[in-house]
């Protein structure tokens, strides 16, 4: 038997050992080579790239937010301003123990509620540690006094000054100014859109309604940095470098708070809209919305139960009615359907009818009442604006086509905005053939034609298209875009730019038609029309329409009896003006919802507004220009068509 020696290949061994060695030292100076090449391309390639980050995490940008710009009205009334409040605020990288835990022992001191909370945190998850969060703002003085006894052993908390959006006009012209809000999830995605996002460094509100909205970018300034050096632990250690923010612009407005007083004070408790032009220049004199809300509930978050009885309030206070309530014009719709038929050859003097009160269709029995049982008698384009004759109305928008009488009243703003410089307009409706087939898949009937000669069916009007048609009216013709913004001060410096005046659109018309039916509306307001007891002792010539707008349908055979009617289901209030007739200073439109009849219960109020603004007269008393219920007989005569 062999030795195990002898069994044994040393040479082999030895020889494969020595490969096993070099394959590894071969491997371990391959990993270091790699190891060096990396540190190399890292060193030297890479060096500005990492130098940046680590500079990055060395210094941090701390935005400064920019002061909001004002809101004035057209004399100079603050209407938006800016206010110091004291707010409880918490630098997460200065407190002792947890945030939580700081926060439980600020509620022992304070109220800090549920929604208090919430709301830090997801201002804190969008901020550095080292920058404070407000944890409770518009502290009054006993909580601040109390904060400030127990500061000693409350690190990382403060009481700061902040400045606060405050409207001090209360619910005055709150449809106008609007309100601003904290910045939700919606809005960073149009701030991304638009390319603004960095601009709100560090903001926590934006323009949510109204002017705030509509000119934000003016009004909110260009955000401001400092350069902040920090330690490993995320502490501020110094500043490096500070840019001023530049504050936001001041808007100066066409309103005159005082007149939107008196406007406002005039509607009582109806519900309603008011829209005052100057018809020369398209400027918003007063812009009324009935009922109105408070726009300080919101600058900071509104709570639950006043956000519940704005939001399911029946009056819906959070509607803008001049923009966003639409209603069928009635009989203010008949002075532009007059022009048409006038500028079409239809209705040109001496042309007249004889009203025996009510309207057929050829080959039809079917009767379209007047609002006068018996009729008018002899009646000419003239007089049936002063005496709001239906009949006189129904054959002419027949002859004229609902195409041709559509197209012509578009030229006054019906069925489009207007253009003002308020965001969420409505287009109203001019009703076309081809609208209805569209929304119903029917064919148009002659009766529709009918009933929108005297602005019933489905025409539809805003109360700023109205306001706006009759500026066009009073100017001849000439559309100036309505605005509310005049001019923009430049916060920083002072300058002031105006805004320039726009013309939407130039109606040719003829000189002797329009001036008969400027005639016929003077006539409404003198002996014998429809609102002659608002002209009795007027200082000035108006040019008027009264109408109404029925809410319910009633039958044919069926007598229209507001008494058996639910207060909601009363015909809403219609009134269109301008003054002077001979020389225009100021178009109004009032609309009163279930207000009844136009010339009693919404002409009064236009008449306050018009007799401030052209003799400087106030009311007597803080007396609404209407009685504040809906309930009782019409002061004038006034039409009450329906025909459904």
């Amino acid at each position: 038997m062999r030795s195990r020696s002898e069994l044994k290949n040393y040479s082999r061994e030895k020889y494969d050992f020595r490969i096993r060695l070099a394959t590894g030292a071969l491997l371990v100076i391959v990993c270091f080579g790699i190891l060096i090449a990396r540190f190399a391309y890292l060193q030297y390639f890479k060096y500005d790239h990492f130098q940046t980050m680590a500079e990055n995490n060395r210094i941090s940008l701390v935005p400064i937010v920019p002061n909001r710009g004002l809101i004035l009205d057209r004399n100079g009334v603050v209407l938006a301003q800016n206010s110091f409040v004291y707010t409880l605020e918490i630098t997460p990288a200065k407190v002792a123990t947890t945030v939580d835990e700081t926060i439980d022992e600020l509620a022992q001191l304070i109220e800090v509620s549920a929604s208090d909370r919430k709301r830090f945190k997801k201002l804190r998850a969008q901020t550095h540690s080292f920058e404070s969060v407000p944890i409770r703002t518009h502290l009054n003085e006993l909580e601040a006094a109390k904060i400030a006894v127990h500061r000693f052993r409350l690190p990382g908390v403060e009481i700061r000054s902040r400045l606060f959006r405050q409207y001090p006009q209360g619910k005055l012209a709150s449809h106008t100014i609007g309100y601003i809000g904290r910045i939700n999830d919606r809005d960073l995605e149009n701030l991304k859109e638009s390319g603004s996002l960095s601009n709100y460094k560090g903001s926590d509100h934006i323009g949510k309604s109204g002017l705030e909205q509509y000119y934000e970018s003016q009004l909110h300034g260009v955000t401001g940095f400092q350069q902040v050096e920090t330690d490993a632990g995320g502490h501020a250690v110094r500043v490096l470098s500070s840019t001023a923010p530049i504050p936001g612009n001041n808007l100066i407005l066409s309103i005159d708070s005082k007149l939107q007083h008196i406007a406002e004070e005039a509607f009582g408790n109806y519900r309603g809209a008011l829209v005052a032009i100057e018809p020369s220049t398209g400027e918003v004199l007063a812009y009324v919305s009935r009922p109105g809300f408070d726009p300080n509930l919101f600058v900071d978050g509104i709570d639950t139960e006043n956000w519940k009885e704005l939001n399911e309030s029946l009056d819906t206070p959070m509607v803008n009615r001049p923009l966003q309530g639409v209603y069928p014009p009635g009989s203010t719709f008949k002075p532009f359907v007059a022009l048409a038929g006038l500028e079409a050859g239809k209705r040109a003097p001496p042309f007249s009818i004889v009203d025996s009160g009510y309207f057929t269709l050829p080959g039809n029995t079917h009767r379209y009442r007047d609002w006068r049982v018996g009729g008018h008698g002899i009646v000419d384009v003239r007089k049936a604006i002063a005496v709001s004759c239906d009949t006189f109305f129904y054959g002419l928008a027949v002859e004229l086509g609902i195409e041709k009488l559509t197209s012509f009243v578009s030229h006054f703003g019906f069925g489009k905005p207007s253009g003002i410089d308020i965001r969420g307009e409505k287009s109203g409706l001019l009703p076309t053939p081809e609208w209805k087939g569209r929304r119903f898949k029917q064919k148009w009937f002659p009766g529709e034609t009918v009933i929108v000669g005297i602005g019933q069916g489905y025409t539809l009007t805003t109360p700023m298209q109205l306001a706006h048609a009759t500026a066009i009216l009073a100017n001849n013709g000439k559309a100036m875009r309505p605005h509310l913004v005049t001019a923009i001060q430049e916060n920083k410096g002072g300058k002031t730019h105006p805004v320039p005046l726009q013309v939407v659109d130039q109606i040719a018309l003829n000189p002797k038609n329009i001036e008969i039916v400027k005639q016929g509306m003077m006539d409404v307001t003198l002996p014998g029309g429809t609102a002659a007891r608002l002209g009795a002792d007027s200082e000035y010539l108006m040019a008027s329409k009264t109408g109404t707008a029925q809410v319910v349908g009633i039958k044919q055979n069926e007598k229209y009896n507001e008494s058996k009617l639910a207060e909601r289901h009363l015909d809403h209030a219609l009134f269109i003006t301008y003054a002077p007739a001979e020389a225009p200073r100021i178009a109004v439109a009032v609309i009163v919802e279930n207000g009844r009849h136009g010339g009693s219960t919404a002409g009064p109020i236009a008449r306050r507004v018009m007799d401030y603004y052209l003799l400087g007269k106030e009311p007597a008393s803080a007396r609404p220009a209407v009685e504040d219920t809906n309930v009782g007989a019409p002061a004038t005569p006034e039409e009450h068509t329906h025909d459904e």
